[in-house]
């Protein structure tokens, strides 16, 4: 049977790591790349006789997220202790939340093939970060030791965790990639995923088509990527059709998954609710939330992505198509805003965007937020095409020293030597002397053919360097051409 006969359920349970300087029971800074365990303290250490205090960002960053993503905040919550062993978890528990998490009930709406699909947010929790294990092998499964840094330890998480609403890789990859685009516009998290600022953890089971009742699920821990997430989901769709079509039970556990073989592989049986031993944390008092708290925090919502979309599209008549790429990073977002408020023409600064500069900050491992370019000197070096300056074509070699150099357009532009030739005494021998090599053409484009026309100023471009007006050449070929 292929995948077709089966429906697919997913749900996603993502960690969000909170932009709080402090950690979240403790003073301890949350900075990254620090030398191993030197941002530890008692308290994050849980040794004897410290007591932890909530760290109050933590929470108005919780209620932040959570009235982003449409959800319920409660009035009454409090901390719990979630225990079990592992070597990066030196309390032997980990303080989060259990039956009173601080949202519930929310939910996030994606753009399918079929239309808008909306996803439930069954909660938001807030909890404290383990520390990190760095393996001795290429992955955990083949390591022979593993070493431990306490730096992540007690730094403050949220936990989304969405209903099991997601019926394919695609569709859990939108809703990742939605979810990060809120948590970077509510700033209450930098969702670095190249530094496990943001991991997700997928459950996943397979049931026939027209079933309605769910399959045995696995989970999948710690994806950092969308490539990650999308490839995961899809090599597990097709282990467990392979393992019920052998006739064999799906079996509920924890997986990794092995980016460099393309495979899942078992880590350990999957824990319910009640082998964690929950109770409520002692040492930390129950949380109460008013109204006024919330209502503060609501009004200090930024413009949401899909607002944001909306408006790009009515202000500035972008394509959907452009409005979704660039309102899918913050930072993006924020550089064409800059831009369009200095250079009228938005859908040209959309084509740059996405283009050319996507382009370069990719190759450079760069985001819009580092990007060496800043959108006043973009806007310059359109308003020098537009008077006439540098031809498109010059325009790109401009761009890419700019964004090697950092200098602006004119300089470049001025120290390249790459002014467009404009005037019709310089253009014309050239023309003369492209007719003259290409007698084919001229009798081809003579005879009908409209792309010989193309290849012509082709070849006169070629001759300038890139230099010649194209609109010129076009002009000045044609009328040669009658």
């Amino acid at each position: 049977m292929s995948r077709a006969a089966y429906e697919i359920v997913i749900g996603l349970e993502v960690h969000a790591e909170l932009k709080t300087k402090a950690k979240i029971f403790c003073s301890c800074t949350t900075s990254f790349g620090a030398d191993v365990n030197t941002h530890v303290c008692p308290v994050c250490l849980g040794l004897p006789g410290v007591l932890p205090v909530l760290n109050k960002k933590v929470v108005d960053f919780a209620i932040k997220a959570g009235l982003a993503l449409d959800c319920e905040i409660s009035s009454f919550s409090k901390f719990d202790r979630k225990n079990y062993y592992y070597p990066d978890l030196p309390k032997n528990f980990q303080t989060s939340q259990y039956d009173l998490p601080i949202c519930f009930d929310g939910h996030l709406d994606i753009e399918v093939q079929e239309g808008k699909k909306r996803v439930g947010i069954t909660r938001i929790h807030m909890e404290e970060d383990a520390g990190k294990l760095t393996h001795g092998g290429e992955t955990i499964t083949s390591s022979d030791y593993s070493l431990v840094d306490y730096n992540r330890t007690g730094v403050p998480l949220l936990e989304i965790v969405s209903e099991p609403d997601m019926r394919s890789p695609e569709e859990a990859r939108a809703y990742l990639e939605k979810l990060k685009a809120i948590l970077e516009y509510t700033e209450v998290s930098d969702c670095r995923m190249e530094e496990g600022s943001l991991r997700c953890d997928a459950n996943i089971s397979i049931m026939p088509k027209g079933s309605g009742v769910f399959g045995t699920r696995t989970e999948i821990k710690n994806m950092n990527s969308f490539r990650a997430l999308e490839r995961a989901l899809n090599y597990e769709i097709e282990r467990q059709i392979q393992v019920v079509e052998k006739g064999r039970n799906v079996i509920q556990e924890t997986r990794t998954w092995d980016d460099e073989k393309g495979i899942t592989l078992a880590l350990r049986s999957k824990e319910e609710a009640h082998d964690y031993r929950y109770f409520p944390e002692p040492d930390l008092p129950p949380l109460v939330i008013s109204e006024k708290w919330v209502k503060e925090i609501r009004a200090s919502l930024p413009e949401l992505p899909e607002a944001r979309k909306e408006r790009l599209i009515k202000d500035y008549e972008l394509p959907l198509y452009d409005a979704r790429v660039i309102t899918s990073s913050k930072a993006m977002a924020d550089y064409f805003d800059d831009c369009a408020a200095l250079y009228p023409k938005a859908k040209i600064i959309s084509n740059w965007l996405m283009g050319d500069l996507s382009r370069l900050l990719n190759a450079e491992g760069k985001t819009f937020s580092d990007c060496p370019i800043s959108p006043g000197m973009l806007a310059e070096m359109l308003k020098l095409m537009d008077q006439g300056v540098i031809s498109g074509r010059i325009a790109k070699t401009v761009f890419e020293e700019m964004f090697k150099t950092g200098k602006r357009a004119a300089l470049v532009v001025e120290e390249k030597g790459l002014v467009q030739i404009s005037d019709q005494s310089e253009i014309e021998p050239l023309v003369e002397q492209v007719l003259k090599e290409n007698p084919q053409s001229v009798e081809d484009y003579r005879a009908g053919k409209e792309r010989a026309l193309g290849f012509l100023v082709g070849q006169i471009m070629k001759m300038s360097k890139g230099k010649a007006n194209p609109n010129m050449v076009n002009d000045l070929l044609k009328e040669k051409l009658k």
